[in-house]
């Protein structure tokens, strides 16, 4: 019974550590372009730092529409190395917008979301 409960236990404690966040620090998970001309792309970077003890890898940085493009490196990201996430919101459409670029780690479940917003305005 005894080594049930430990295995029951241990099973639990991995599903606890997988689930947890990368630890990429950011500096800014949001931010706002505030009101920008139409057909002119903007772009913003998010820095994030890597505080863990081990190298980190961005898997993927995926835009919630063609009109947001995430530029990010695929080389492993050492302990305390600082590094970027360039996103460009192509701005075809006027009026106010919200984009998310959702960002996963190699080995970490849970993904970090950047946000992007503003208002495009005609000329």
């Amino acid at each position: 019974m005894k080594q049930i409960i430990l295995t029951v236990f241990g099973i639990c404690f991995s599903f606890i550590l997988w689930a947890q966040k990368a630890p990429a620090k950011f500096s800014e998970e949001k931010f706002s372009f505030g009101k920008i001309a139409q057909n002119k792309p903007v772009t913003h970077t998010f820095k994030f730092t890597n505080t863990g003890t081990k190298p980190l890898i961005i898997e993927n940085a995926v835009a919630e529409c063609g009109c947001t493009t995430p530029k990010f490196t695929k080389a492993a990201i050492t302990k305390g190395k600082t590094e970027m996430i360039e996103v460009t919101f192509n701005a075809a459409t006027a009026g106010t917008f919200t984009k998310k670029v959702t960002v996963t780690f190699a080995g970490y479940k849970e993904p970090t979301i950047l946000t992007i917003d503003g208002e495009v305005i005609t000329k």
